[in-house]
């Protein structure tokens, strides 16, 4: 059986998962139109409305984002599954990157947050899609796949949204750090 939630409760269910992982795959264009990921640390996490990462100002993402900022973030573990897509720009501002400063960057940025390589780059989701397989909505999930399996038939639940569900989202026209200047 199919069931539908608001836009309000996706938004809700997006943001608890987003907000249990730690790392993402970003995802962007290379200037000649190659696919390119890499794992980075997710150094906060403002919902769906905005994510941050440390990077170096000088880096290949950097170079790509410039060329064109449209990316894609994914995470996942065993049984939850988060697609971002949204635009990126790199944000310079000392004083964001001090509130964002982690020790352990220190590897990267041997000056620390007032390291001149180092910026904040943040995506602003414009849609997404999750799958959350984990809990007594997970189990139900994993019975009806079992029971089409025997059947031969296609599971109701495929298409109920309080386990996969995709969400429009807008990003924000105002960033909550006042004053930050773009690269």
């Amino acid at each position: 059986m199919s069931r539908t939630i608001s836009e309000s409760e996706k938004r809700r269910r997006l943001k608890d998962l987003i907000a249990d992982f730690d790392t993402a795959m970003l995802v962007t264009r290379t200037p000649d139109g190659i696919l390119r990921s890499r794992p980075l640390a997710i150094a906060r996490s403002q919902g769906d409305s905005a994510l941050y990462f440390s990077t170096a100002i000088d880096s290949t993402k950097v170079n790509e984002i410039s060329c064109d900022p449209h990316v894609n973030l994914t995470m996942q573990d065993r049984r939850r599954f988060v697609s971002l897509s949204g635009i990126a720009h790199v944000e310079i501002d000392r004083e964001l990157v001090k509130s964002l400063w982690l020790e352990s960057w220190r590897i990267w940025f041997p000056q620390g947050w007032k390291d001149p390589s180092l910026a904040i780059l943040v995506v602003e989701p414009t849609e997404a899609t999750y799958w959350d397989l984990t809990g007594q909505e997970g189990l139900r999930y994993l019975f009806e796949s079992a029971k089409a399996y025997v059947t031969g038939t296609r599971p109701d639940s495929d298409d109920d949204q309080l386990h996969m569900a995709h969400v429009k989202l807008s990003p924000s026209a105002h960033f909550p750090i006042a004053a930050a200047r773009r690269y």
